[in-house]
C-alpha cells in the first residue's frame, strides 16, 4: 500500500504529509504545551468523534487554551477520514490525531491546530490480535494528587508524553509489551496509552477517573454496550492483587481497541472467559457511539 498519510488543517486544506507544517518555535514541539486526541478511522468515518471532541475541549480548558472551534474540528476530521479511506483502500483502519497547541513562542496568541491520519501501526494490530505482556510500575503519585493539584493536569490528554513513552521503553527493555501504572498507595491507575479493565465473573470493572487517570472514551463505549446487553459493570478502585485474581485483564484504547493482558510481571495469567464478549461489546460500542 502506498503512503496513505493525510494532513488537514482547520481551514479544510489538505497538506502534503512529507512537507513541514510546524514552525520550529511551536510551543507544542518545544514545551509540549498543547493537547491531542487519537481517533479510530474506519470505513471513511471517525469513530466516537463526539466523545473525542468533548475530551479535547476539556483538555484545552485545563490548559487555558481557547475553546476549540467545534465545527471546524469536526469538518477537518471528516475530510481527513474520507481522504484516508480513498488513499488506503477498504478494510484499513486509520489512526486520526487531533493536535492543538498554544502556537508559536513568538506569537502564543494564535494556536496551532491540525488533523493527521495514518494507518494503525503494526504494534497496535499485533496487540489486538495476540494480546500483550505487561509489567506494573509505580507512577510515584497519590490518587489524591489530581484533586489537590489540578495544575498538574492529571486528567488532561496533553502533548507532554515523555514519561509515558519512557515507561514503555523501560517495559521493552524488561521484555514486556506494555505497562500498568500504580499509585503511591498501591492502587491500579492506567496504562501509558490505555485504560485498565478487569473481569470478575461477568462484571467488568475499571478504576475511577477521580484517581487522576484520563477518562477513557473507549471504556465508556464498552460499558454502554455492556449495559445494553445486560453485562454488569463497575467503577471502583483496583489493587495489584486484582490484576492476578480475576477472570481477565484488558488494556482498552481507541486505536488498539482491546488488548488482553496474558502475562503480568513475567507470569502467565489464567484464561479470560469473557475475552470474546469484551471484544464484541467494544466493537458494538465504538460503532454506535456518536
Amino acid at each position: 500500500m502506498a503512503d496513505a498519510s493525510v494532513v488537514v488543517t482547520l481551514d479544510g486544506s489538505a497538506h502534503d504529509p512529507s512537507t513541514p507544517l510546524l514552525y520550529a518555535d511551536d510551543l507544542g514541539a518545544v514545551r509540549g504545551d498543547g493537547c491531542f486526541e487519537t481517533v479510530l478511522v474506519r470505513g471513511g468515518r471517525p469513530l466516537k468523534a463526539r466523545a473525542h471532541l468533548d475530551r479535547l475541549a476539556g483538555s484545552a480548558a485545563a490548559l487555558g487554551l481557547p475553546a476549540p472551534n467545534d465545527g471546524a474540528w469536526w469538518a477537518a476530521m471528516e475530510r481527513a477520514a474520507v481522504l484516508f479511506a480513498e488513499a488506503a483502500g477498504e478494510g484499513v483502519d486509520g489512526a486520526l490525531r487531533l493536535v492543538y497547541t498554544r502556537g508559536r513562542e513568538s506569537d502564543p496568541s494564535t494556536p496551532t491546530a491540525y488533523v493527521t491520519v495514518s494507518p494503525v501501526p503494526e504494534r497496535a494490530l499485533a496487540a489486538r490480535r495476540d494480546g500483550v505482556s505487561a509489567i506494573t510500575l509505580n507512577r510515584g503519585y497519590s490518587t489524591e494528587l489530581a484533586q489537590n493539584a489540578p495544575w498538574l493536569l492529571m486528567g488532561a490528554k496533553t502533548l507532554s508524553y515523555a514519561v509515558n513513552m519512557a515507561a514503555t521503553r523501560y517495559a521493552a527493555e524488561q521484555g514486556a509489551d506494555d505497562v500498568i501504572f500504580t499509585s503511591s498507595e498501591g492502587r491500579v491507575l492506567e496504562a501509558p496509552r490505555a485504560t485498565v479493565v478487569i473481569a470478575r465473573g461477568r462484571t467488568l470493572v475499571t478504576p475511577p477517573d477521580e484517581q487522576g487517570i484520563l477518562p477513557g472514551t473507549s471504556v465508556r463505549a464498552l460499558f454502554d454496550a455492556a449495559h445494553d446487553k445486560g453485562v454488569e459493570t463497575a467503577i471502583e478502585p483496583l489493587f495489584p492483587v486484582d490484576l492476578v485474581m480475576n477472570d481477565g485483564v484488558w488494556l482498552i484504547s481507541s486505536i488498539t481497541l482491546c488488548a488482553r493482558v496474558h502475562t503480568l510481571n513475567g507470569r502467565a495469567l489464567p484464561d479470560a472467559p469473557m475475552d470474546e464478549t469484551v471484544r464484541s461489546l467494544l466493537e458494538s460500542g465504538i460503532e454506535n457511539t456518536p
